[in-house]
């Protein structure tokens, strides 16, 4: 008996006359004996009849009995068609021939065999609490380190400015500044336009006409402006940072920038910071100036006050520190903005769904950043400015 890839033939079929075909029939001697007789290699079982009906026939012939020692050929996928008509185990009298025997056994021990089955770990809220408390320590560590290596980067660019990366941060300038004019104009132009109607049919109702350029100097100028400018960058610029990132991240072009010596944080980081750090406080003034020319615009509809008027009373209405605290929460806005983006961006794995989801934290924990620096604008400043 030889074996030839998973095959066990019989050597009773090997002969140079055509092997039967298989056969099943009920035994004369006994009616609860089931005989399969024939042929029942794969090369048999396609000349000679269909699969599918030789199945369907198998599932009627039921009996406690079967007796296989007439079958002269048999293989892997004879056995298994028999295998699966007893119902994957063997029926109570079975009779096979000797060399028939180590087919079904093999079938029967692969049948045993089954995956390890992962701990189902219940939810636990101090477990969830740790982990929490695990991935934000890891975030806090992070952006920490994110921070010196950028205070190192910095140093070094001071030292030799030369070999600086200019053409990375006018790049970045560009696409983060320049680029963003139009739809910080809209919304700058639509919140100045709200922001004087609503004010203004407040103060007309107590004849406080004259005090709607406070209202929107202070308003605009020290927190709308920065803050509008900031949440539109973050969701603009800082989640394309990240995801040119992260893309970099999925074809290994961060990798490759390693070999061949050349630093994240003073090629990638670095020139992203400092462009939304020089653009951010540029935006700022864009957005207050469209802002202020929407509400001059309403104020003229609504409350009939010219634009000389209103151009007259602002610097007197707002005093100049105001500028100055919305510029500084711009140039503040635009680091914690390049850097989350950074931050996110180089701790995306090299697959699509890490990419995703890196980007879409990314624009959450900016614009999280920006407000909590507002906040603390507030309160820093508050007797500034008034």
């Amino acid at each position: 008996m030889g074996l030839h890839s998973g095959l066990v033939p019989y050597t009773a079929c090997m002969s140079s006359a055509p092997p039967p075909p298989p056969e099943i029939t009920r035994s004369s001697r006994h009616d609860d004996t089931v005989v399969a007789t024939g042929s029942w290699r794969v090369q048999s079982l396609i000349a000679s009849t269909n699969i599918a009906q030789l199945q369907q026939r198998l599932a009627q012939e039921q009996g406690s009995g079967w007796d296989l020692s007439g079958i002269c050929d048999l293989d892997h996928l004879g056995a298994q068609l028999l295998w699966h008509a007893w119902g994957k185990k063997r029926p109570a009298q079975l009779t096979m021939a000797p060399q028939h025997e180590a087919i079904f056994q093999r079938i029967e021990e692969a049948g045993a065999l089954q995956m390890p089955t992962q701990a189902q770990v219940r939810p636990n809220t101090a477990t969830a609490f740790a982990q929490l408390f695990h991935a934000l320590t890891e975030h806090v560590l992070g952006f920490i380190t994110l921070i010196g290596q950028l205070s190192v980067d910095l140093l070094q660019f001071a030292r030799a400015p030369l070999r600086g990366p200019w053409k990375e941060i006018s790049s970045n300038i560009f696409h983060t500044g320049y680029q963003a004019l139009a739809v910080t104009a809209l919304v700058g132009l639509l919140i100045g336009v709200v922001l004087s109607y609503l004010s203004a049919q407040q103060l007309h109702l107590f004849g406080g006409d004259i005090y709607l350029v406070n209202i929107l100097g202070m308003s605009i100028i020290r927190e709308l402006g920065p803050l509008l400018a900031a949440i539109l960058v973050a969701g603009r610029s800082g989640s394309a940072n990240t995801a040119q990132l992260g893309v970099m991240r999925v074809n290994e072009e961060l990798d490759a920038m390693l070999v061949m010596g050349m630093p994240h944080g003073f090629r990638l980081v670095m020139p992203k910071v400092l462009a939304l750090a020089l653009a951010m406080p540029l935006l700022v003034i864009w957005t207050d100036a469209v802002a202020l020319v929407g509400g001059m615009l309403a104020a003229k509809a609504e409350l009939g006050l010219s634009p000389t008027y209103f151009l007259k009373k602002l610097p007197s209405a707002v005093p100049l520190a105001n500028y100055w605290i919305g510029l500084g929460k711009g140039l503040v806005f635009g680091c914690l903005i390049g850097l989350v983006a950074c931050h996110f961006g180089l701790r995306i794995k090299p697959d699509t769904e890490s990419l995703g989801h890196g980007t879409t934290w990314s624009v959450v924990c900016a614009i999280t950043a920006v407000i909590i620096a507002d906040a603390l604008f507030a309160v820093m400043f508050s007797d500034y400015g008034y």
